[in-house]
């Protein structure tokens, strides 16, 4: 509340002194406001989310994914003779490198040689099994596996980088150069990229502060937002008519992790118990964007390896307060919660200490700037930790995220669940039963998938949220050439 009647006033002071210079047709870029700025352009080390989400523009991978999340081909179509063989063809002229030179297999080739070369890639292991990648002609490569892989191309979603510049060891993390819809130009303050197709600049800057954001996009110094806003601003954007907001529903998966080696939380009862505690449609009512919902796994259930059948757990504290007392805990429970200093995740953790303690849980809150929290994650040292999956799109997950051979840093499983029958359930890709079993285990306790919202000014049209957050709409989105131009 305290931050939509400061942007209230700002505003009333701001268009009182305001009137239009002039109205006509310029050349003008399409300013983007994101919350972080990508960490890393080279599609080889990123892992954050907004870099992830650029890069799709950047570059070009070989595979994509449907709407349920099915692979598709993208820059190349492939066959799998036998079960340790894939040969992947390119499409006919697919679109040229940004430095004019064009894409063969060659480039294909040397992306994922480097790739799997690289010590330092956070990649670089889900090609381990790969022995070797041969080049047959221009257009045609076979990559030979060591051991049967069925999602193998599923894998294959790595920005193409061209040979040229990765021999002469260019320092793409800054200067990328793709062949996708988004050429870049400059990297200072703000990241500004050229689209090929028309021309049209496109700017990226970063405003931490959600305030500040939503008072640059009422002030006319920024055309788009998506995302990192709490309810309170989404639902203040939608109140402006100069402002349009469209949400849609998210796949991004929020959850709250448990360190399995914990003398209290390796009970199953207690698990049970936190997992009751908790009112989801209470937070996702009060403070949670629209079309957020309730999640019981870490897929959702529209996607082809989801499971409709399952339902989120029911906030039920006298069931929770039981569970405590069957599993012989002497209350209060005492458990430390780690997040990081995130003013929506401080928020959200405030909540669940409000509503865990009259169950008889007395939740201690710590938060952490990034590096620090998400190394202890990295660590396991946590007894209690809350995070997102975000852009997931293969089963796969759930091997690396509760795999018993899966602890870091070979894997994901930062809580250490061992489950023989899950790990067999897995192995057989049987992921209804797979699903059921973790939501009756627990190695996690889920939350719910984040609605996707995004909010612009007048005059833009042809962008609108996806699912997974990412910003492919920039290659589409327009900007009337009428502006109104303004000053103070």
């Amino acid at each position: 509340m305290k931050n939509v009647m400061m942007i209230a006033l700002v505003c009333c002071f701001l268009w009182a002194c305001d009137q239009p210079m002039h109205t006509g047709r310029v050349d003008v870029p399409l300013r983007f406001s994101v919350a972080q700025m990508p960490l890393n352009l080279d599609p080889r080390y990123a892992t954050d989310a907004a870099s992830a989400r650029l890069n799709r523009l950047i570059y070009q991978a070989l595979v994509d994914f449907d709407a349920a999340s099915r692979p598709v081909p993208k820059l190349a179509h492939w066959t799998s003779p036998n079960p340790l063989e894939y040969r992947f063809t390119l499409n006919a002229a697919p679109p040229p490198f940004h430095h004019q030179l064009p894409l063969t297999a060659e480039d294909v080739k040397a992306t994922y040689d480097s790739l799997i070369g690289l010590k330092d890639s956070p990649h670089a292991a889900e090609f381990g099994h790969v022995a070797s990648i041969e080049l047959v002609d221009s257009h045609t490569l076979v990559f030979h596996l060591k051991q049967r892989d069925v999602h193998f191309p599923e894998k294959l979603i790595i920005g193409i980088l061209p040979k040229d510049l990765i021999l002469k060891r260019h320092d793409f993390s800054r200067a990328p150069v793709g062949n996708g819809p988004l050429q870049f130009v400059s990297w200072h303050n703000t990241l500004t990229f050229k689209r090929r197709q028309d021309d049209q600049v496109i700017t990226l800057t970063e405003v931490r502060d959600p305030t500040v954001r939503v008072l640059k996009l009422l002030r006319g110094e920024v055309d788009l937002l998506q995302g990192d806003l709490p309810p309170e601003l989404v639902a203040y954007l939608e109140k402006q008519p100069e402002i349009t907001v469209k949400s849609s529903v998210g796949a991004n998966f929020s959850y709250l992790g448990l360190n399995l080696q914990d003398a209290m939380l390796c009970n199953i009862k207690v698990r049970q118990a936190l997992a009751h505690a908790i009112d989801r449609n209470a937070i996702i009512a009060q403070v949670m964007v629209k079309e957020t919902r309730a999640a019981s796994v870490i897929l959702p259930p529209e996607h082809y390896a989801g499971n409709p059948a399952l339902e989120a757990y029911v906030y039920d504290p006298q069931r929770a307060r039981r569970l405590l007392q069957e599993a012989g805990i002497s209350l209060p429970l005492k458990l430390v919660y780690k997040t990081s200093t995130d003013a929506q995740r401080v928020r959200l953790a405030t909540i669940l200490q409000a509503q865990m303690k009259p169950v008889g849980i007395n939740l201690e809150i710590r938060s952490l700037d990034w590096g620090t929290f998400f190394d202890d994650v990295k660590h396991g040292q946590f007894q209690l930790f809350g995070l997102t999956w975000v852009g997931i799109s293969t089963p796969e997950i759930y091997s690396k995220a509760f795999g018993s051979n899966q602890f870091p840093p070979h894997g994901f499983n930062r809580g250490h669940f061992v489950d023989p029958v899950l790990d067999s359930l897995l192995e057989k890709e049987e992921w209804t039963a797979a699903t059921a079993r973790i939501n009756r285990q627990l190695p996690y306790i889920p939350l719910w998938y984040e609605g996707q919202f995004v909010a612009y000014a007048q005059g833009i049209t042809g962008y609108a949220p996806k699912a997974d957050g990412n910003w492919d709409d920039l290659a589409v989105i327009t900007k009337s050439a009428t502006i109104s131009n303004y000053a103070h």
